[in-house]
């Protein structure tokens, strides 16, 4: 099988005078699939891709562009969106809708709750349970890094039109939903052979 280029070297990504790319891209899919009637090839094509966005993503953390840039880490977005855009919710069912388990969201929400990000309050119905609830400072920092964040993701996509940014984040919100189920065994298939 030929090698998959990475296209993040030097050689296949360059920059004219404005800093826009310029990306040559020796393969392109549709050359990948071609080379391989099974589908192996278009599969490694993407496997290869979405190795690439989990590197570039951990590298930048998509903190956006700016002074706020890389001042916020994954786990403390995810749950600051979540709780911002659902409201006040319990660690159990914080857990649930993130697909973690409680201990997770236990230790992710301890330093967002000594910052002042989060708050502990008693639940509406019953006093004695706590929710976890985004403070106003909390809210005004996740404003900032959306901001931040929407900036960086238009300049990103600012040659695209607006029907492929719609189309690519359609298929990323799919490609997402799809990754947790297609780590359950199915019964109708054998284990994969391991990897050589």
């Amino acid at each position: 099988m030929p090698p998959i280029q990475d296209m993040t070297s030097d050689a296949s990504v360059s920059q004219d005078a404005t800093g826009a790319l310029d990306r040559q891209d020796s393969r392109d899919t549709a050359s990948a699939a071609s080379e391989f009637p099974d589908g192996a090839g278009l599969l490694d094509a993407l496997q290869h891709q979405v190795a690439i966005f989990a590197r570039r993503a951990e590298q930048t953390r998509l903190g956006g562009v700016g002074q706020v840039r890389n001042t916020m880490d994954r786990a403390a977005y995810l749950l600051l969106n979540r709780l911002d855009l659902e409201g006040p919710m319990g660690v159990k069912a914080l857990a649930a809708g993130m697909g973690i388990d409680s201990s997770t969201v236990t230790r992710q929400v301890a330093p967002l709750v000594d910052s002042g990000l989060v708050k502990r309050t008693s639940h509406p119905d019953d006093g004695r349970a706590v929710v976890l609830e985004l403070s106003e400072r909390g809210r005004a920092r996740l404003d900032e890094v959306r901001r931040s964040r929407r900036l960086l993701m238009q300049r990103v996509t600012e040659e695209w039109t607006e029907d492929e940014r719609i189309s690519f984040t359609t298929l990323l919100t799919r490609f997402n939903r799809s990754l947790p189920a297609a780590k359950q065994p199915r019964p109708d298939q054998d284990e994969a052979p391991p990897a050589s």
